[in-house]
């Protein structure tokens, strides 16, 4: 019906009442405080200019959010250990996208990273986030070939290296959003991934220019990452080839002995075919065996670790 005027004021606003249909809401119709909390705890972490007043009316239970530091606060509550990097945050407009990012680094070994779409979150990434992921890992990667040590200008760092510590917020705004699955979790607008890659590029970029004791620490806990992967890898490696020789196949030059009785057999391990061919001749077929080796013997006594 016509609206009724009540009086005056100088106020404005809009109020709005619902009541969800059980029809549609089959399960259930009972709103959940913890979730609704957390939603909108994030909208006043991602618009900074709002204020948002919780009143649940069943337990008298009252919450107030409203958070002027923006991405940036958000970053920062979230981070729990030892700071290895402060909070930078950048924002700006590339074509018909604006974006809001915030990153910090922290001395932890995992990451912390949330991503929203027309303040959506997003928990399955997406284009924006890969833009994000590609444009950091490429600015830490070039620092590093420009300003590391020499033994460290080699190294190479992947995107899994930049993970570490790593707390961030990606939240752009996006006219016409493509998401992707079942949940519909996951930007699939492809246009959006180069625009983020460049802006998140530019802004770090200068940030690191301009912060050059963030920046190498920075880099150096992607360095150690990367350092413990390729060790990692070795390690891998260096037990697939031990499997491989234990799995009842004998090397292609061994000569094996007679006998089968471990506690007589003798191996003998020599440098190359022409040594190995001198001990053949000189062995006892039935207790000893003869394996030439490629290459010089490792000295163990003298090697590092890692290479045993």
């Amino acid at each position: 019906g016509p609206l009724e005027v009540t009086g005056t004021t100088r106020k404005t606003g809009t109020t709005i009442e619902f009541a969800a249909d059980p029809s549609i809401f089959t399960e259930t119709i009972t709103f959940e405080y913890e979730y609704l909390a957390k939603r909108f705890k994030e909208l006043a972490y991602l618009n900074p200019f709002i204020t948002i007043k919780f009143n649940d009316e069943r337990t008298d239970t009252k919450e107030v959010y409203h958070f002027e530091g923006g991405i940036a606060q958000y970053v920062s509550d979230m981070n729990k250990k030892q700071v290895v990097a402060n909070v930078y945050s950048f924002s700006g407009k590339a074509e018909d996208i604006e974006f809001d990012i915030a990153i910090m680094y922290n001395d932890s070994y995992e990451e912390k990273l949330a991503s929203f779409v027309n303040n959506i979150r997003t928990p399955n990434g997406g284009t924006h986030e890969a833009g994000f992921r590609a444009g950091l890992t490429r600015v830490i990667s070039n620092y590093n070939s420009k300003n590391g040590a020499a033994k460290e200008k080699d190294v190479k760092i992947s995107g899994d290296d930049v993970k570490e510590g790593l707390i961030a917020i990606v939240s752009v705004r996006v006219p016409e959003p493509q998401f992707e699955g079942q949940t519909k979790g996951k930007l699939g607008n492809t246009y959006v991934r180069p625009l983020v890659q460049k802006a998140t590029g530019e802004a770090l970029s200068k940030y690191f220019e301009e912060n050059p004791i963030e920046a190498k620490a920075i880099v150096s806990k992607a360095l150690m990452a990367a350092r413990g992967r390729e060790a990692a890898k070795k390690a891998r490696e260096l037990t697939r080839r031990k499997d491989s020789m234990s799995v009842g196949t004998l090397p292609g030059k061994l000569a094996d002995c007679q006998s089968k009785d471990a506690s007589i057999c003798e191996l003998y391990l020599v440098e190359g075919d022409s040594a190995g061919g001198s001990a053949k001749m000189g062995r006892d077929r039935v207790f000893q065996a003869i394996l030439p080796l490629k290459g010089k013997i490792l000295n163990v006594e003298k090697a590092r670790l890692e290479k045993i």
